[in-house]
């Protein structure tokens, strides 16, 4: 019983910081596409 509870709560703590690693990837790709797109708006010539 208690290997059961060992192996579910290391399964927990690699659930965990896989969410929140990807999360932080998220982020890091939405923060990048930003900065794409800001940087074509202001190399686009205005009339």
């Amino acid at each position: 019983m208690r290997t059961l509870f060992v192996i579910l709560a290391a399964a927990a703590a690699l659930t965990t910081a896989a969410c929140n690693t990807m999360r932080g990837v998220g982020e890091d790709v939405s923060a990048t596409g930003d900065a794409v797109s800001d940087a074509a708006t202001d190399a686009t010539p205005h009339n």
